[in-house]
Formats: structure tokens, sequence, C-alpha cells
């Protein structure tokens, strides 16, 4: 018995390890840190649809949940995507997907991206998600939690800052 429980807990550590060659490791956020984000910089509501990249356990998922709108998060690590279906449970708008985001387009009606980036990839998701608001052929707004881009923040609070993101230009189409 106390083989398979140490065999467990490897396989868990090395999810965990893993995942973080990828992206960001799992730092859980504070509750109360995330609803002053989305009280001070972006008030989110029943018009928006959010996206969390590397959603962790689903607490920003919960929050924007809890104020109307609606959300999707993605997630490398397969265990932190089962405990965040589970504490999602019951909100009808919030959708967990196990996917690596680089690989995704978000959903047309996404009005907001939220992460907890790191240093080596903050501008790299920066323009994955002007791309994305390309795509979509709307503005997105982006809330980055930790770390600063090199572009000019619309707001910041503590650690979080909101940036707008705009469609690029589509290329001039010559006759």
């Amino acid at each position: 018995m106390g083989v398979i429980i140490v065999l467990v807990l490897f396989i868990l550590l090395m999810i965990f390890c893993v995942v973080v060659l990828w992206g960001a490791p799992y730092v859980p956020s504070k509750p109360s840190d995330v609803a002053r984000a989305f009280d001070e910089l972006y008030q989110i509501g029943p018009d928006d649809l959010l996206v969390d990249i590397g959603s962790g356990d689903g607490l920003v998922l919960r929050a924007a949940a809890r104020r109307g709108a609606r959300a999707v998060g993605y997630e490398l690590n397969p265990v932190l995507v089962l405990l965040s279906r589970w504490f999602n449970r019951r909100y009808g708008g919030v959708h967990v997907r196990l996917a690596n985001y680089w690989r995704v387009t978000v959903p047309p009606r996404t009005t907001v991206i939220y992460t907890f980036g790191e240093s080596r990839d903050i501008e790299k998701m920066a323009d994955w998600a002007e791309h994305q608001a390309t795509l979509l052929g709307h503005r997105l707004y982006f809330i980055s939690y930790g770390f600063q881009l090199k572009r000019p923040a619309l707001r910041s609070y503590q650690a979080h800052y909101l940036y707008q993101i705009d469609p690029l230009q589509p290329p001039e189409q010559t006759v």
C-alpha cells in the first residue's frame, strides 16, 4: 500500500513539474486580490466572456461567474483541470478545458483574457492575445497578474495590470 501511495505522489509531482516546462508554475491566487482586480481594473459583468490562460484551480473563473460573466479556462495540468471542474461545477457559465492555449482560438465573444504569466512568456502571451483579437475582429482586454508588458497599461492595481489589445489591421489588398 505504501508503494502505491509513493507512486501516486511521484506521478502527481511529475505532472506539476512537467507542466512548468510549457507554462508558469501553479501559484494559487488570493480571492481578495482577484476580486479587487475586477473591482479596480475591469468591472467584469454579464456582457463579458473571460478566458483564463493557465486557469489552475479555477478561482478566477469563479470570481468572473459570481459577477455574472461567462468564463473559459485553459489548463495544461490534468489534476488542476479536474479540481477546477469540481470547484466550478455549480457555475453553468464556466468551462474548463485541458488544452495548451497556444493551440486554441478563444471563443468568438471573448472580451477579457486573464493570465498569471511569467517573465519569459508574458510578451508572447500579449502577442497571442493580439492575434486572437485580430481573428475575432474586436478589442480585447488583457489582465496580467504579476508581470508587466513593455507597452503602457491602462490601469494597474498592486500586481495586476490591465491592457487594451486592439486587432491588427489586415494587410491591404492589392488589385
